[in-house]
This record gives C-alpha cells, structure tokens and sequence, in this order.
C-alpha cells in the first residue's frame, strides 16, 4: 500500500476485504461435507466435521455416525469453531476500524493479535481431526483429505497472514496518513 504511492483512501477496504473472503472459506468448511473421501471407485466413505458417513457398495445407502460422540470429535469441532468466530469478531473490527476516517492503529494491531489467536485455535482443530480419525475410524480403501479440508486450511493461513498485515500496518501510521515529506531522487545540477 505504501511503497507503490497507492491512495489510502482508495485501498483501505482491501485488508476487511479479505478477512470476509476468509470469513466465507471458513463457512465452506464448517459446512462442507468434504473433510475426508474416498479417492478410489467404489466410493465408500465420506466425512465432515461432524460426522462420517460410510456405504457398503456403490449403490447403496451412506450409514452415517456423528463423530460429537467422540471426545476428539468435539474437541476438534469445538477449536476450529472458536477460531471461526474470533475470525468473524476480527471482521467486524476490522470493518469498524476502516470506516472511522481517523484509524486508531493500536486499534488495528489488537485485530492483528487476535487473528493470530484464531489461526491458533484453528489450526489445533485442523491437526486433530485427520491424527483421531484416521487412529478411531476404520476406514476402508484409499482416503484423502478433500476440498472442505483444504478451505479449513486456507482459512488458517488467511488468518495468519492477515494477522502480520493488521500487526505491521501501524509502523507505516505516517505515510498512510500522509504526514511525510516525499522523498525526491531527482536532483538539480
């Protein structure tokens, strides 16, 4: 934003922006039925966060268990739950903080700390989900961890990523201000 002498004023939605696409991937992963597939013909098994669901033949009916009967099933929708939300709260600030048209940067920075918390609570569901399941669930043929996974994991970096963008931006409190002399390399004979 700063080096390249784009316009405060013009790109100061970017970073709210994101934190809402990040607030989507989180959505679609929280919903999505794509947390663990079979990758082989015949499709056998299907997970998500909150439950597993198993066919005995290509045809037939999916058997479905929900995994909050596990204490790592909570444990793992409960974490990346709480990331979510702190993700959504991160959001709200951070619209709130960007529509004030003086911008409190230590505002900013505290968005930037609790984003890093989110990642955190995020990425300890992330990493519990696939050592529980593929240790308590007997799973048949060849299984991948899918899209909807993928999106969980998306969303963690955004979080982490975000979090370094709303830490560092108040350093630069005075050139996104416009309270500095620009500097010229052009000198005269």
């Amino acid at each position: 934003m700063v080096k390249y002498g784009l316009d405060y004023t013009r790109c100061r939605w970017i970073l709210p922006l994101l934190l809402g696409i990040g607030v989507i991937f989180g959505i679609i992963a929280l919903a999505g039925r794509g947390w663990l597939e079979s990758q082989t013909l015949p499709y056998v098994q299907q997970a998500s966060l909150w439950e597993s669901c198993r066919r005995p033949a290509q045809g037939g009916d999916w058997a479905c268990e929900s995994l909050m009967g596990y204490a790592w099933g909570r444990a793992a929708a409960a974490t990346y739950l709480v990331g979510f939300i702190l993700l959504v709260i991160c959001f709200a600030l951070a619209i709130i903080a960007f529509a004030i048209d003086t911008l409190r940067f230590n505002f900013i920075r505290g968005i930037g700390g609790l984003l890093f918390v989110a990642a955190v609570f995020s990425i300890m569901g992330l990493v519990i989900y696939p050592v529980k399941f593929t240790t308590e669930i007997e799973m048949t043929g060849i299984n991948m961890f899918s899209w909807a996974y993928g999106f969980g994991w998306t969303t963690a970096i955004m979080e982490i990523c975000l979090g370094f963008f709303f830490c560092c931006l108040p350093n630069y409190e005075d050139q996104i201000l416009g309270n500095v002399k620009p500097t010229y390399f052009y000198s005269s004979p």
